[in-house]
This record gives C-alpha cells, structure tokens and sequence, in this order.
C-alpha cells in the first residue's frame, strides 16, 4: 500500500476538469486535498459526455499530478449527446449506442488515447446500453431469433452486444497500442438490474484484466436508486468473489447525501470490506468541499481500525449472476444486525447459507439445496425464496403453502422454550404487512417466531428438518425496510440461526455486525432519523473477555449462558468501534 497501510487513496478526476485545467489551478486544487489527507493515486479522464480532452492536456495534468507524488492512470465515461448530423437517439444519461459507427470510433480513439499515454485506465459505469434505436431493434431481433428467445426481452441480445464492443472497441484496439495497459471495468451499485442493460460480469472478467465495485449509496430515500447502505459492504465481497483477486477496490461520490454522515458511511462500509483501493468521485466535486476535511480525519480513523481486523466472514447469500427478486432484501437484513457476505457461487462447503428469491435463479437450486441440508447444514430461505420455488420441488423440503393472503400484525411472539411453551411478546413500534405462508403443525413447526393479530398468528420464522440438516423459512415484511418495526424479541432470535464465527448481537435495528477470520468484530449503528444511542449485547461463544482495539480496553462479561458469553456495550449513531476476542 502506499500513504495509507490498509488501502490506497484515490480519485476520480472528469474530463471537463483535463479539458480545462491550466497548471497553477490544478496544483492549487492539489494543495487543498494534500491539507487534508494522502492521495496515493488519480484517474485522469480525457472523455466524458462527449468532452474529449486532447493529449497535451491530459499530458499536463499527468504531469502535474505525479510532480506531487501521486500517481496516474486514465479513465473513460462511454456517454455522450447525439452526434451532429445524426438522428436522435433516446437513451438514458446519453450512453453510446453500440451499434453506431461513429460513435464506437470515437471509443476506440479515447482507448487508444489512453493506453497511449497511461499503462492502465477504468471505464467509469456508464459502460451499458439502453438504446432501442431502429438498428438496436433489428440486432435485438435478429439475435433473438437465431438464439430460439421468444419473451421479447434484451438480457442476452444486450450483454452478447457489449461483451463482443469490449473486444472490439476497447481492448483490442487499447491493447494494439499498448500491450501491457491494463484495463478495469467499473459495475455500478445496482446489481440486480446489470443484464437489463448488458453487464454480464461472469462473463466480462474473464476478458478485463480487473473490475471495480460502485459503493455509491448516498441518501437511503431522496434518490432514485433507493438502496440500502448495506450494500457498501456487501456488494465489495460479491464482486471480489467474482473475481478473487481482481477487484480493484469500492467507488463512492458525495451526491444525493442529505447528511454529511451519508457519505462517511459509505466510506465507512466501504472500507470493512478491506478494499485495494478507496476511490472518491470525484476530484472536480469535492474540492473545496467539507467533504475533504471530514474524511481525511475518518480515514485515519479507518486505516488504524483496518490493522486489525482480518478477511470479512458472513452467512453466505447466493445471488446467481444476473438474478433478480427480493431485490436487496439481503442488505436491509445485514443493516440489522445481520452479517451477510454475498456471492455468485452456491457455497455447499459452508454449515450455513442465506437463499433469496433471486436464489431461485439457479434452474438446479432445489436439488442442490436438498442435498446441502441432508448433508447436516442449515439453510435460511426468504419467503420470497419458497414462493419462488414451491412448484419446483421445495414441497419435498417443506409443508409451507403460499395462498397468496397477507396480513398486517403489530403484536409479536418469539418462542423462549418451545417445550413448556414460554413466550417473548413484544409490540412493534408499527404495524407490519407480511405474506401468510400457511404451513401443517408439527411437520413444519411455524413458531419459532410468529405475527399476531386478534384470534390468529402468523409464522415469522419457521423450521423444518431434512435429513441431518435444518431449513428455517424467514418471513420478510413486504416492505422490506419494516424489518426495523419487528420488536427486539423477534429480530433477537432470528439473529441467534445467523450466528458467524460464534458470534451474534441482540438489541435495537438499524447496527450492523461485521465479523471477521481472526476473532474481531465492528459495530455500526446508522445514522437514520429515527436512530438513537443504546446497548447492545453481544453473545460470543468461548470468549473470556473482548478488547476495544482503539484504546486497549478489557470488557469482561455481563454473565455467561452455557457456552456463550455476553458482553454489554454502547452502540453509538454514528460511530463504528472494532473489537478483538480474548479467548
């Protein structure tokens, strides 16, 4: 690593700003991020929404950068206006049809540009296309036609088109200048909707010499991606065991961040996903921003804490490439205590796996699901998962129907001792809707955690045995964001099954648990308007005592539950804290 020990500081630096930089400027700029904190590393960009900087000046800039000790590479956003003289293209933040001549020429003139003058660059994640021009269509339907696609959809036309322009275009003509330049595709942070608009990372990292993970998730609501920030984290593990080894690092900008707090967590998450490289978006947004200060101070803070910790653990969450449904869900789970890893792999060596309905993606997940459980391990299935995968065989494993009601409970119940029939009650802080998932007593026993209203109860989390192993059915509210109305109790014991490295947090929603291989942990509270300071218990499987790795604190036990041992500790908004196990 370079000024930081745990990761390498970069930023993204526009096309515009090359275009029009003059030396004294630029160094001026340079001065203020150096005031505040240690840049190892910028991309330069010289095209971006049809700017094309020329080569002097991305030369000069090249220079001015290095002369202060940071290194360069290129870059490259594919978006631009309609061309003059052509006819209009409606496409979404004007990405490049990729069946227009002209415009992949001018691709390819900015790739060659820049393995001309750097050793390596980055598309930015503009790199898809959602053009349905009258030459888009007739590709579409020519290769739905020859590849036997009847539904009309884009998927494999899309990711077939982009996978064949990367060689074309980008590395072929980048690699004839410069053989040695790397090239690294930037995914943005909307995973679920990449085959809509041509990503295929399965397929693309096997022709790019490296990819990058957009961690960009900004205000929770007053955007139009609405994604939970969660994904900062889990999106890096997912990308990195796409590509093991390969991820170049996680991707942040300070816009849509209605709170500063916004943008420090997604460094924050971020960075516990122990990326190479930390890159800021961008240089031109954040000079004289207060931005700069704040994270500066915050990446000390980070790279101190990151020392410490070891690879990211988790319950693996199988999300095939290019799935979709329950979009997310996994991400608002791990904001609640939670600690999840995403993958594209179905991980049959793991004792314990979280299946969405995204799982179900996987033509075979019913059969390798069985056999996973009788083998002696433990699956956690979303509701969406059963009501994805009941007409494919999961009644073997299961006597939970879905009839299609639904139910709005605010009265909740975890079962404390099932065999003298003790019960943990609570009242939500709302009402929550759920699916009825209807199931038969005692072959499937539905009330490990359960919804109540008047007369009636609903299964929240439900088990069933197969073999040696064991299936739990969690119940997810229909707005996924009212996971954070279930009661303590509820959300208590349904952390309790998601146990990693023996370790698990009882307490209020909204604070996530990053677990580590060598016996460390972070707690996170979010910042949220609703959020508050509180505390938490920590259950930890032979632990003697835990140790605050900031300040050498020894936290001993509150008491002891047979084998676990629970500690007490302040979870404050805002603030992680990393901890290490004494054992």
């Amino acid at each position: 690593m370079g000024n930081y020990k745990n990761f390498d500081l970069v930023v993204y630096f526009v096309a515009d700003g090359v275009a029009n930089a003059t030396r004294d400027g630029l160094q001026k700029d340079i001065d203020f991020f150096k005031h505040y904190m240690r840049l190892d590393k910028v991309y330069l960009e010289p095209f971006r929404e049809g700017v094309f900087a020329t080569e002097e000046q991305l030369r000069m800039c090249k220079e001015v950068f290095e002369a202060n000790g940071i290194r360069t590479e290129g870059g490259i956003t594919t978006s631009m206006p309609d061309m003059q003289g052509h006819k209009r293209k409606q496409r979404m933040f004007n990405t490049l049809c990729y069946n227009d001549a002209d415009m992949m020429s001018t691709l390819q003139q900015v790739c060659e540009l820049n393995a001309k003058v750097f050793d390596a660059f980055i598309i930015d994640d503009f790199y898809f296309t959602n053009c349905t021009c009258a030459a888009c269509r007739e590709g579409h339907d020519a290769y739905n036609k020859a590849h036997g696609i009847s539904d009309g959809s884009w998927q494999a036309y899309r990711t077939h088109l982009m996978y064949e322009a990367s060689q074309k275009y980008v590395i072929g003509p980048a690699k004839a200048v410069n053989p040695d330049c790397k090239i690294t595709i930037k995914y943005p942070n909307w995973m679920e909707s990449y085959q809509e608009t041509g990503y295929d990372p399965a397929s693309q990292k096997d022709i790019f010499d490296y990819i990058y993970t957009g961690t960009e998730t900004r205000d929770p609501v007053n955007t139009d991606q609405h994604l939970p920030r969660y994904l900062s984290y889990s999106l890096m593990g997912y990308m990195e065991d796409m590509a093991p080894g390969r991820n170049g690092g996680g991707w942040f900008d300070p816009f849509d961040c209605r709170m500063l707090d916004y943008y420090l967590e997604q460094a924050y998450l971020t960075a516990f996903a122990k990326p190479r490289e930390m890159m800021m978006f961008c240089f031109q947004a954040l000079v004289n921003s207060v931005n700069v200060p704040a994270l500066g101070f915050m990446l000390d803070k980070l790279d101190a804490l990151l020392s410490h910790l070891g690879t990211p653990m988790g319950i693996p969450c199988y999300i095939p490439n290019a799935s979709q449904g329950e979009d997310n869900v996994q991400d608002f789970l791990g904001m609640h205590g939670f600690p999840i890893l995403t993958t594209p792999h179905f991980k049959a060596d793991s004792p314990i796996m979280l299946l969405t309905a995204a799982s179900a993606y996987d033509t075979d997940i019913v059969n390798k699901l069985e056999q996973y459980i009788a083998a002696g391990n433990k699956a956690i299935v979303t509701g969406g998962f059963v009501q994805a995968t009941l007409d494919k065989g999961l009644a073997k494993l299961t006597s939970i129907r879905d009839r299609g009601r639904k139910a709005t409970v605010k009265e909740f119940a975890a079962e404390a001792s099932r065999f003298y029939n003790r019960w943990e009650r609570a009242y939500g802080e709302k009402p929550v809707t759920i699916p009825v998932l209807e199931f038969r007593n005692n072959s499937t026993w539905g009330a490990v955690c359960k919804g109540i209203a008047e007369e009636e109860a609903y299964t929240i989390f439900a088990l069933d045995t197969y073999g040696d192993g064991q299936m739990y059915t969690l119940v997810i509210p229909e707005s996924f964001s009212d996971l954070k109305y279930y009661p303590n109790v509820i959300r208590n014991r349904m952390r309790k099954e998601f146990s990693t490295n023996g370790i698990y947090l009882t307490g209020d929603a909204m604070i996530s648990l990053f677990v580590y291989d060598n016996d460390t942990f972070v707690i996170y509270p979010y910042v949220d308007a609703n959020t508050r300071d509180s505390d938490i218990h920590i259950h930890i499987k032979g632990a003697a005592s835990i140790m605050n790795v900031e300040n050498n604190q020894v936290i001993e036990p509150l008491y002891h539950d047979n084998d676990e041992a629970v500690f007490c500790l302040r979870a404050t908004v805002g603030k992680f804290v990393g901890y290490r196990i004494n054992r």
